[in-house]
């Protein structure tokens, strides 16, 4: 069964990643197969929790762009170096390719061969000379053994054409000598008395017993075909081994953890058709042709606490989105086909997931309930932000009984021991639940931390601002922070400099400065953000 990812936004918070490890067992319950999933480092208070509760942090997820390995190439497109010319041509006709890649008995790429090199070889080139084993010559005159002392055989070809006298007077067979002849046994016994390496016997003729014991006196190989000598001799140049050509030993190859993109982009600039598909071993998977990539699975996953693209993996543009979960406004990811895409206005994700436990009847164990509980008191700040409902007190409420948990108390502990910013640089402290948004053709990015250290931050506020200043020059029009103070119940607000305006007109604040603070202001979703992009729509 196909795995399916399932994972929250960037930048994960507590609700992200214990919407992705909850939702995941619900659904592995109901006969799927998932596997929750990261996008970036947990923050301390996802990492107290999965401590808490005893639950291992999920495993990051890079991207969910296309890989080769997804795509329909032709595996297993590969040959022996030590196949036969002939037996290469038909394989390529089974597999339907005018190029393939040659490998060593480890299966590790020793060179590459193309159809025209083949051609050029029946054409113009050398075909009196013989490289390959006993069993490839047997095969390619479709011949029978009638004795064999070596395994390989290297050497000339000799044509039994001239007369009986010619061949006894003036020719000195050698012992790499390949004799093809049909039944004359003097010349036959000559040639087995120099030695010779290997002696065809064309026309389906046998050899006379005083002749097989010579043979094997002299430990001399022995073919017979029903094919007649001219023939004989067109077939053996196709016995070499295909190494034996002049193939291309250092072809340009991919991985097959390539990206898709990434190969286009590679066969736009160097014009090839055909690529060995490697993997990390250097072992040979196959060929990829420039007409496969449009044949390719998507990775299925499922999203989270999120429904916008700026907000997700990347590659998420490549993948086949199966379901969202969410209870953020809707954003800008469109789908190819329907999907069941769930967004109720509640404080948390979690508490949807808590909904579909129930509609589903399955029963949530203890952990799971400790997850769910922990980031609906998270996001809700303990059931005392704008953005709690009652659906996420009854949730909470029941979770805390399941989990055997005291609900304020351990909400208390919880932000306690999240909340602390001592050893954080400015970095950690901003990207810790960062969040961008597209408003328009601006650009919004809105980070917000839960914490006590007020003073710390006041105390490096220069350090802060230069930081939101330097963001904001990258790739954002106005970048913020907020530090919430549960206890004080509102929010100390930083921002970039050219933002200041901005700042005063969203929350109507008169004498905006830097680290204001803003009473009843804790909710990104219900006020930070609704009241900066209301702004930012009218001045764009």
């Amino acid at each position: 069964m196909e795995n399916i990812y399932i994972f929250g936004h960037r930048n994960p918070d507590t609700d992200s990643v214990c919407a992705s490890i909850s939702l995941s067992y619900l659904k592995n319950a109901l006969g799927e197969n998932t596997t929750p999933r990261v996008l970036g480092h947990i923050n301390k208070e996802t990492k107290f929790v999965l401590d808490y509760f005893h639950v291992k942090e999920p495993e990051y997820l890079n991207n969910v762009k296309v890989q080769l390995r997804n795509i329909e190439y032709n595996k297993k497109a590969y040959i022996l170096e030590t196949t036969s010319i002939k037996d290469t041509i038909h394989f390529m006709q089974q597999k339907a390719c005018t190029a393939l890649p040659l490998v060593n008995k480890k299966k590790q790429l020793t060179g590459f061969v193309t159809l025209k090199e083949i051609a050029m070889l029946l054409v113009e080139g050398e075909k009196d000379k013989v490289n390959t084993s006993y069993q490839n010559i047997v095969n390619a005159v479709n011949g029978k053994s009638l004795l064999q002392f070596d395994e390989e055989i290297e050497g000339e070809i000799m044509i039994g054409g001239y007369q009986s006298r010619t061949i006894l007077s003036d020719i000195a067979f050698q012992k790499n000598h390949i004799l093809i002849i049909g039944d004359r046994y003097k010349i036959i016994e000559y040639a087995m008395d120099c030695g010779v390496k290997l002696i065809i016997l064309t026309g389906n003729h046998e050899l006379p017993s005083d002749l097989v014991e010579k043979a094997k006196k002299n430990k001399i190989n022995v073919i017979s075909t029903d094919l007649d000598t001219f023939n004989t001799g067109n077939a053996i140049t196709l016995s070499n081994y295909i190494s034996t050509l002049v193939i291309n030993r250092a072809p340009t190859t991919v991985n097959h953890l390539d990206y898709r993109t990434e190969f286009i982009d590679l066969a736009n600039k160097l014009g090839h058709t055909n690529y060995p598909v490697i993997n990390r071993k250097k072992e040979c998977l196959g060929l990829m042709k420039v007409t496969d990539v449009e044949k390719y699975t998507k990775q299925k996953v499922i999203l989270v606490d999120h429904n916008n693209l700026e907000q997700s993996v990347p590659g998420i543009e490549e993948a086949e989105i199966a379901e969202i979960i969410d209870h953020h406004n809707l954003g800008a990811i469109g789908t190819n086909i329907p999907i069941n895409f769930r967004s109720m206005p509640v404080g948390c994700t979690c508490t949807i997931i808590y909904k579909m436990f129930e509609e589903d009847h399955v029963e949530i164990p203890p952990h799971i309930a400790g997850l769910m509980l922990s980031a609906i008191l998270s996001d809700t700040l303990i059931l005392k932000s704008p953005t709690a409902t009652n659906e996420d007190r009854i949730a909470a409420e029941n979770l805390a009984k399941i989990a055997n948990v005291d609900l304020e108390s351990y909400g208390k502990q919880m932000l306690t021991e999240a909340s602390s910013i001592k050893g954080m640089t400015v970095e950690d402290v901003f990207y810790q639940d960062f969040k961008s948004y597209k408003v328009g053709n601006t650009t919004l990015g809105i980070s917000q931390i839960i914490t006590m250290d007020i003073d710390d931050i006041k105390g490096s506020l220069e350090k802060y601002i230069q930081k939101l200043d330097e963001i904001a020059k990258g790739e954002y029009d106005v970048v913020t922070l907020f530090i919430t103070d549960v206890i004080k119940n509102g929010s100390y607000v930083l921002y970039n400099q050219d933002a200041q305006e901005i700042l005063a007109d969203s929350f109507d604040v008169e004498n905006m400065e830097e680290a204001t603070f803003i009473e009843g202001l804790v909710s990104r979703k219900k006020q930070m953000l609704p009241n900066l992009m209301e702004v930012l729509e009218k001045r764009s």
